[in-house]
């Protein structure tokens, strides 16, 4: 019925061969909009996907991943937005690189990547992909913190003999704890409860427990979060107990922590990020520009990256990304001959 009206409303031509001038006009319009309906708008054409695969969501290292997001939208001008997947651990990122495809990102200990690169352990089913991970940057290391209540008189390791110390079921920390409670020679003694590392900030309020051990690097949130509960200590290595674990030796500054007012010395395992060798030169660059140029900024507000600097990116692992070796080139930075 529309057309009908349309048309009746049209004065009438001799030419039968022309259309009528406001027919046409309706047809090219119409198309136009058909046009602009259906075509990307040049904002969404030039963004830049990426996926963050990180940690627990109740981690230091996810609140990284998520401050890294924010970083790269920011010194991007949104060219590049970062979507952050969370993770049950390192070993699971790992794996998942050898499945996962597009602008896949991850972290992980550098320990990792070399066993996951010889197919050790468990990564046993040595999947060829496994070669393909590619090193981006270096991010804040695990640092190992050992928080007791201040009222239960535990000053060194020796004290925590006959003590309860929760270690997060699963976790990296849980791991790191037993195995120094034998170095040090308390397996036997020290009561390791097993269960999630959510639960440590409550059963230590209450009383449940004497202390916790947990891999965040520093300053921790749940450290900082038992802090603001209850009196606490942090156990201080001797330089004896440090090379046991042969790990890094780092010092957690005096007054990171409220009460703690004096410098800790403990161990850390450097943390690096990933990618995998089909993830383009161009967003891989960008990717390793964008964090460098912002990391300065991260660390006025988040003072964990504060001690992260290119000198890390030795302890990688695997070689680096020709967009990443790109940028520390025309930056100037000296890079191992073993990552190149």
């Amino acid at each position: 019925m529309k057309k009908q009206s349309i048309g009746a409303a049209l004065p009438v031509r001799k030419n039968y061969g022309k259309r009528p001038r406001l027919l046409s006009t309706l047809l090219l319009w119409g198309l136009a909009v058909g046009v602009l309906a259906v075509a990307p708008s040049r904002d969404a054409a030039a963004e830049t996907r990426v996926t963050y695969k990180s940690a627990k969501s109740t981690s230091s290292y996810y609140q990284m991943a998520v401050q890294v997001a924010e970083a790269m939208k920011k010194g991007s001008d949104g060219a590049i937005i970062v979507t952050v997947e969370e993770s049950q651990g390192s070993v699971q990122n790992v794996k998942e690189a050898a499945k996962r495809s597009g602008n896949y990102v991850f972290t992980s200990p550098p320990s990792l990547i070399g066993l996951a690169r010889s197919g050790e352990k468990m990564f046993s089913d040595a999947s060829p992909n496994y070669q393909e991970i590619r090193s981006l940057f270096v991010i804040p290391s695990l640092t190992m913190h050992f928080v007791v209540r201040s009222d239960r008189e535990i000053n060194s390791f020796a004290d925590l003999a006959g003590k309860k110390l929760l270690t997060g079921k699963g976790s990296f920390g849980a791991s790191e704890a037993a195995k120094y409670m034998e170095l040090f020679g308390l397996a036997e003694t020290v009561d390791l409860i097993d269960v999630e590392l959510a639960a440590a900030v409550p059963a230590l309020k209450n009383g449940q427990i004497d202390g916790f051990a947990t891999s965040g690097s520093y300053p921790a949130p749940n450290v900082l979060e038992a802090a603001a509960g209850v009196s606490i200590k942090l156990l201080d290595m001797s330089p004896e107990q440090v090379a046991l674990t042969k790990r890094t030796k780092l010092v957690i500054p005096a007054g990171t922590y409220p009460g703690v007012d004096t410098d800790i010395t403990t161990t850390s395992l450097p943390v690096g990020t990933y990618t995998l060798s089909s993830v383009d030169e161009d967003t891989a660059y960008q990717l390793t520009k964008t964090f460098w140029e912002q990391k300065a900024e991260m660390a006025q507000d988040n003072p964990w990256w504060g001690g992260v600097s290119p000198d890390g990116l030795a302890t990688l692992g695997a070689p680096l990304h020709p967009g990443a070796l790109k940028y520390y080139q025309e930056a100037g930075i000296s890079i191992p001959q073993a990552l190149q």
